[in-house]
């Protein structure tokens, strides 16, 4: 298993050995809008109306990893630790919506 903090490092080390360096925040950005497009192509097809078309790959895993892979760019060219991100999310979802679902009567 590994931590947010471990997946920040890993992928720093990463580019830092192969990629050369980070590509700029704003093309980051663009290739998470990207990635999360490739994402939702297959939820599409996998859990919606579309269907596969020949040749493409029913991949939701590996195209998650590359959503979760261009987020730990970002954060780390930002500046932030998701570890930390997170936690205070967490909290302030918490906080907010602790009873805000349990009493929906939608859900």
């Amino acid at each position: 298993m590994m931590t947010l903090e471990e997946a920040q490092q890993v992928v720093d080390n990463w580019i830092k050995t192969y990629g050369v360096r980070y590509f700029s925040e704003l093309t980051n950005m663009a290739v998470l809008t990207e990635e999360v497009g490739e994402l939702a192509r297959v939820m599409a097809r996998r859990y919606g109306d579309q269907s596969f078309k020949p040749g493409e790959k029913d991949n939701l895993s590996d195209e998650m990893a590359d959503v979760l892979w261009v987020l730990i760019c970002l954060a780390n060219q930002t500046g932030v630790d998701l570890t930390e991100a997170f936690r205070r999310n967490l909290e302030k979802k918490t906080s907010r919506d602790k009873d805000r679902h349990k009493n929906n009567p939608k859900l």
